[in-house]
């Protein structure tokens, strides 16, 4: 425990950066309290004193929580306190958990906890930046073994310009992690800009966070705690290693000869149960840690001296892909876009403005009118699993997808509709959140969504070695797991829209990210390629299934006339003919209906009642009085007269309180309307 306060303090970029600790939370192994500008964060590290090498991985869990207290605000609904995680929150500890991961070491068993709570929140300086920078700084002082620290920062571009930690969002959104050694996360949302204003905005980020990484170094100095010891498996039992290896090299050198992933998943899983009915089962975890490493070692020796991957494809090779739009009858667009042994089911829902989702957070209530949800079911990897709550990697992976399609969508009054898109994964062999981003861009064109460009995604992957490097295109689920890095590129033809990049070992160079970004580049025209076969625009027309919406603009002194006496008028618009109306304050008002016909009428009914009628017009009237040369009919506010001149022969003449759609076909000097049936 420390018992004295320890401050260090920096100015960054004009903010003040101060890290203290001493004070708050000393029973815990590490923590901090740091503040940037008036944001605070008070961040902590526990970790459990006694291994658990049974969990066969490292138990690292990251929280980070906002209470709704740092910006003087009260949570919204009717619980009135924090619940669960929101996606913010989530998403949050996901970067904060992704560069700090790798730099835990190997053999390392012992679960760790890392809790970041937003305490003040000043609406200009980063939470998420703070909480990253103290975390690191938690974990420094806390004793465990950590090869940072590590910081990061925001990033954005503007007339040519990089800026750090910006307040507004700029033509790149970026967030960069790394240690004093390398790059260790980015990620970013950017519109449609080319790779190397992207690398530099990479590179300007790690050139920033350097002062921060030399406080907290500064900090843990101060606090001279050393960290615990820990010796990798391998040579905690090198006799049993070498043992696994005599006896399974062979099969698993066969094994990842086999094509298809269940059948070869099925072949490992059969090595290793051998393996652990011969060396002993009270040793399983161990032996199936030991046989990973073995696997990964056999996997990356192949690639770099074959240059050929574990179904025979090229360094650069794409897996064969399939596109189909209009899979499903009844909604409004829908696409299957599958890549190898990846495919996601993707399916586009319009709404109206009434469907937008309020979002309640510290910084207050905002509206987001785009949304893009990602279902990852376990029958996706033939398992047998638990159906919820989505998961921290499925609102990761959505979110992702949202970055990069939200670039190329239409403006609200370009496109003035709530818009839902769901992934379903069907099946999942890496990278099913491009093949979302792919199958995203075709089925928002199929529902006639007026996106600026297709978009297309790709997961990029690293095997590296003390001297040398190689990089692989489209990786899958294996190559993921064994390898050094993915690496996620989504863009158009034209530029990047979105970067993703988690890396296994302790750093990337820039050389790395750069040739990571130019073959990616190359793989992406070519999926864009084969998605432009299926469809290469939006369609014309939105779906019949979806709502129509017409916006029209009225006096705003009419305003009172089209809503009536409590309501009366435009509620009986809308119970009528069955359409949603919004008036706003400017005198705009948008008419929402799933029937394109009925829609006109309500259009034509709201003009009739704060507009001048005009000759065309047809509307859904109800006749007020019979006369002996015709019906007068009630429309809107006024009245026309349907002559029985006009009116067809041998048809039943209407009676009073009937309702019939007619048309006005002239205004005479006097304003009077006539009408015809239709």
């Amino acid at each position: 425990m420390i018992l004295e306060k320890i401050k260090e303090t920096i100015n960054w970029n004009g903010k003040l950066l101060t890290i203290e600790t001493g004070e708050i939370a000393r029973q815990a192994d590490g923590a901090v309290l740091i503040s940037f500008g008036n944001t605070t964060v008070l961040c902590t590290c526990v970790y459990s004193k006694e291994e658990n090498e049974e969990t066969g991985f490292f138990p690292l869990t990251v929280n980070y929580q906002e209470r709704f207290y740092s910006s003087g605000r009260l949570p919204g609904g009717f619980v009135k306190r924090e619940g669960k995680p929101s996606d913010n929150e989530t998403l949050v500890a996901r970067l904060i958990d992704r560069p700090i991961r790798p730099l835990f070491p190997d053999g390392f068993c012992n679960e760790v906890q890392v809790i970041c709570t937003l305490l003040s929140y000043d609406s200009q300086c980063s939470p998420e930046i703070a909480a990253m920078i103290g975390a690191s700084a938690a974990i420094s002082i806390s004793g465990v073994p950590f090869d940072g620290p590590i910081a990061g920062c925001k990033v954005g571009y503007s007339n040519g310009k990089y800026l750090l930690n910006p307040t507004e969002h700029t033509d790149i959104n970026l967030v960069v992690a790394g240690s004093k050694d390398g790059i260790l996360m980015v990620e970013s949302e950017i519109n449609e800009l080319p790779e190397d204003i992207v690398l530099n905005a990479v590179m300007f980020g790690f050139e920033q966070i350097q002062p921060i990484i030399e406080v907290i170094n500064k900090l843990k100095s101060r606090i001279n705690k050393n960290p615990i010891k820990v010796t990798p498996l391998k040579k905690q039992y090198p006799d049993l290693f070498n043992k696994i290896q005599e006896l399974s090299l062979n099969n698993i050198k066969k094994a990842l000869t086999i094509v298809p992933k269940l059948e070869r998943q099925a072949e490992i899983k059969a090595i290793k149960t051998a393996l652990i009915e011969e060396l002993g089962e009270e040793k399983q975890s161990i032996i199936e840690s030991l046989s990973e490493e073995i696997i990964s070692n056999t996997m990356r020796q192949k690639i770099i001296k074959t240059k050929k991957r574990i179904d025979g494809r090229n360094l650069n090779q794409i897996r064969s892909i399939n596109c189909s739009i209009d899979v499903l009858p009844q909604v409004h667009g829908s696409a299957l876009f599958t890549r190898g042994e990846t495919q996601a089911l993707v399916v586009t829902t319009l709404g109206t403005s009434y469907d937008v989702q309020v979002i309640d957070t510290v910084a207050g209530e905002s509206k987001e009118s785009f949304l893009l949800h990602y279902n990852f079911p376990p029958f996706a990897v033939c398992e047998v699993g638990r159906i919820g709550a989505p998961g921290r990697r499925e609102i990761g992976h959505g979110k992702l997808a949202w970055r990069a399609v939200q670039a190329v969508l239409p403006s609200n009054n370009i496109f003035p509709y709530t818009i839902r898109v769901v992934s379903e994964i069907t099946e999942s062999n890496g990278s099913s959140s491009m093949a979302t981003v792919c199958g995203t861009s075709l089925s928002l064109m199929a529902a006639g969504v007026p996106i600026r460009a297709p978009v297309a995604g790709i997961a990029m992957g690293l095997i590296k070695t003390k001297s040398s490097y190689i990089i692989l295109s489209d990786i899958m689920g294996d190559e993921d797991h064994l390898g050094d890095m993915d690496f996620k590129v989504a863009g158009t033809s034209n530029g990047i829209t979105a970067l993703q990049m988690d890396i296994k070992v302790k750093s990337i160079t820039k050389d790395i990210i750069k040739a990571a970004l130019e073959q990616a580049k190359e793989g992406r025209l070519h999926i864009l390629n084969i998605m432009n076969n299926t469809i290469n625009k939006s369609r014309n027309e939105i779906s019949p299934n979806a709502p129509r919406i017409k916006s029209i603009l009225i006096d705003k002194e009419k305003i009172r006339d089209l809503i009536g006496p409590g309501g009366k008028v435009i509620k009986d618009i809308c119970d009528r003919l069955k359409v949603k109306i919004e008036i706003e304050d400017d005198g705009n008002v948008t008419v929402f209906s799933v029937d394109k016909k009925l829609m006109e009428l309500a259009v034509n009914e709201i003009k009739m009642i704060c507009c001048n009628p005009e000759v065309g017009q047809v509307f859904n009237g109800v006749v007020s009085r019979i006369t002996d040369f015709g019906a007068f009919v009630s429309i809107g506010v006024k009245e026309g007269l349907l002559s029985w001149s006009k009116f067809p022969r041998n048809t039943e003449r209407p009676k009073v309180g009937q309702r019939i759609n007619v048309k006005i076909t002239d205004l005479d000097s006097r304003n009077r309307i006539n009408l015809a049936i239709c």
